[in-house]
């Protein structure tokens, strides 16, 4: 999820999959200034003519916060966590979208329970279960955010809470993944269809592993001190490519295990690695400074597309770039003046989901939007 060093606004969301709290996704990722909230950034275009890989940019949502939509393998639905007051949904659930649909005039299918909070949510092989990460068995209220720090620190909730729950499209609970004592959240399934990656405070530390498609088997990937997360699988299943904020200095270190020993987690430096998914080949790729992060594969398994605020002096906004594997080719790929994140291609390589603020009316709304892929 994010981070950026200029006054932080405020909410979470932990990643292109983590831990969410309401409001608007750039608040979610405390990415953006409140220079933001006066208006002056308001922008009401669905396409810009820099955009040159994107084509026919289709809203598919209007209203509310809607964010980590993510194809099902057949790519005929997308499954995506919503908060939206306007149908008493104040705190993220799942839901099922047909991406050829509109929805400014009806809700679709709501797939979780409507306890907790809930976030991450990925399809199953066979497009007929969805799983995601949930706090309802901790407690069925909305858990509470971080009570603004003295300190002036902006942090992200490590909710103990959180495990990993497989449903049929019904909505109905079929499987708990994981039952372990503390954080396991921002899982997604392998394009082969054999393995979940999923980020778990298990062994002390925000690491990354891995577990068969019914669970079992679970592998730790990731071992240095600092949070790993929101990892995705190349498009032939065999590496990860995942986010990372991880402590350097003495100082750095002490404040990370301090945050992390309050269930917080403090994401001021973010930069995109990749590995195979049993860990070896550990390379960073991008060295850019800011919040690098909702990354995802390029079809080719060549090239990696993410979001950034790199280039943004006052922390916003926030672009999807592409870069390639070795990390050279940087290339600006959307030129919104908020929030673009949550990138994912379609499985057959031609259309691109995403999430922003573009055409919000100067709202705090964030909206899916779907274009085709031009290479």
């Amino acid at each position: 999820m994010n981070k950026i060093a200029i006054s932080l606004f405020a909410v979470v969301l932990l990643s292109a999959c983590g831990t969410n709290e309401s409001s608007s996704v750039e608040e979610k990722e405390g990415i953006l200034t409140s220079d933001h909230h006066s208006g002056a950034t308001k922008t009401n275009q669905i396409h810009y003519k820099q955009e040159k890989h994107l084509a026919n940019i289709r809203q598919i949502t209007f209203g509310g916060d809607n964010a980590e939509a993510y194809w099902s393998f057949d790519d005929s639905k997308l499954v995506t966590q919503i908060t939206n007051p306007a149908w008493r949904i104040e705190c993220d659930q799942i839901f099922i979208v047909d991406p050829n649909e509109t929805y400014k005039d009806k809700r679709p299918k709501m797939v979780s329970t409507g306890k907790g909070r809930t976030t991450c949510s990925y399809f199953m092989p066979g497009d007929t279960t969805v799983l995601y990460a949930s706090t309802h068995l901790g407690n069925e209220a909305c858990p509470p955010k971080p009570e603004k720090r003295e300190d002036g620190k902006y942090v992200w909730p490590i909710y103990k809470d959180f495990d990993i729950f497989v449903a049929d499209l019904n909505g109905n609970i079929i499987q708990q993944l994981t039952d372990r004592e503390g954080y396991d959240a921002e899982a997604t399934v392998s394009p082969k269809g054999d393995k979940i990656v999923f980020t778990s405070t298990r062994t002390g530390d925000l690491e990354l592993f891995t577990m068969n498609i019914d669970g079992t088997n679970i592998q730790q990937v990731t071992s240095e001190l600092g949070y790993d997360g929101g990892a995705f699988f190349s498009p032939d299943g065999t590496k990860l490519i995942f986010r990372s904020s991880r402590p350097k200095t003495e100082e750095e270190i002490k404040e990370y295990k301090e945050l992390l020993a309050q269930g917080l987690v403090k994401p001021t430096d973010m930069e995109l690695y990749v590995c195979n998914v049993d860990g070896s080949d550990l390379r960073q790729i991008t060295h850019l400074g800011g919040a690098n992060w909702a990354p995802f594969y390029h079809p080719s398994g060549n090239k990696i597309i993410f979001s950034s605020n790199h280039a943004s002096p006052k922390g916003f906004p926030f672009n999807l770039y592409m870069i390639n594997e070795d990390g050279t080719g940087l290339e600006q790929i959307t030129y919104d003046g908020v929030f673009d994140s949550f990138p994912m291609f379609s499985y057959d390589g031609g259309k691109l989901i995403f999430s922003s603020n573009r055409n919000n009316n100067g709202t705090h709304d964030t909206n899916l939007f779907i274009a085709d892929w031009v290479e």
